[in-house]
């Protein structure tokens, strides 16, 4: 299986805490809100409003946000209506993409997607004519380098994760990435904590089967889109079947 093309990292996340903090917080609510909504208020018993919190948590996410997200999520204070959306899209040089996002006004949300797409070289695709080029899976991201430290070497580390009930896995620079089915998610996640692995991520995406691997100018063609969908409030995941 090809590797996880979803063009964000966790440290990527981070720097945008720290430059961007009140958008991302606004992306992180409206994920919250929506995964309360759909599965309930206690993330004891909603896995999927458990894996935000995290991830809102290793974010700096004040506690006082996360609880008033939850609350608008399950209707005990008053939020705006919120859907989630996925738009299939091909960016330049014919890169496919999966956006996911949260909005309040769907037709205004794919208007200003178009509307960047089309200045970034990119456009719309017809429903279905993209997401045949990627596996919905579960995605675990771990910091190698701080891995390495305690496991000794990749060898180790890989056993473990195979061990843990993993599909797959591939390393990247200085992250390796660990993938599931989407059920087993959270109990590959539990086994890697169990040994001592620290987690920073761990949510469900899509995976490309095959990547696309272009040089550099071309690869920048695409980011500069990635990072133009990623200022839009709505949209809250960028996937593609670019190589990293």
């Amino acid at each position: 299986m090809s590797g996880h093309s979803h063009w964000h990292s966790i440290k990527h996340q981070k720097e945008a805490a720290d430059k961007k903090r009140g958008k991302v917080f606004s992306k992180l609510s409206r994920e919250i809100s929506v995964a309360a909504r759909e599965g309930g208020g206690d993330p004891n018993s909603n896995p999927s409003l458990r894996l935000v919190i995290e991830k809102a948590k290793k974010l700096n996410m004040p506690k006082d946000n996360i609880e008033r997200a939850i609350k608008k999520g399950t209707g005990e204070i008053e939020g705006a209506s919120l859907e989630p959306f996925a738009v299939e899209a091909y960016g330049p040089e014919k890169t496919a993409l999966i956006i996911e996002g949260i909005t309040d006004n769907k037709n205004r949300t794919l208007s200003e997607i178009k509307q960047i797409l089309n200045q970034k070289n990119g456009k719309m695709a017809e429903e279905g004519s993209v997401k045949w080029m990627f596996d919905r899976k579960g995605c675990i991201l771990i910091e190698v380098e701080e891995q390495e430290e305690k496991s000794k070497d990749k060898e180790a580390l890989s056993l473990k994760i195979i061990e843990s009930g993993a599909e797959d896995m591939k390393f990247n620079e200085d992250l390796l990435e660990v993938f599931t089915s989407p059920d087993k998610l959270e109990e590959v996640k539990n086994n890697l904590e169990k040994e001592g692995i620290q987690i920073e991520n761990a949510t469900i995406g899509w995976v490309a089967k095959d990547e696309i691997e272009l040089d550099e100018k071309k690869k920048g063609s695409c980011e500069s889109l990635f990072e133009a969908l990623d200022e839009n409030d709505a949209v809250q995941e960028i996937y593609s079947n670019l190589k990293n």
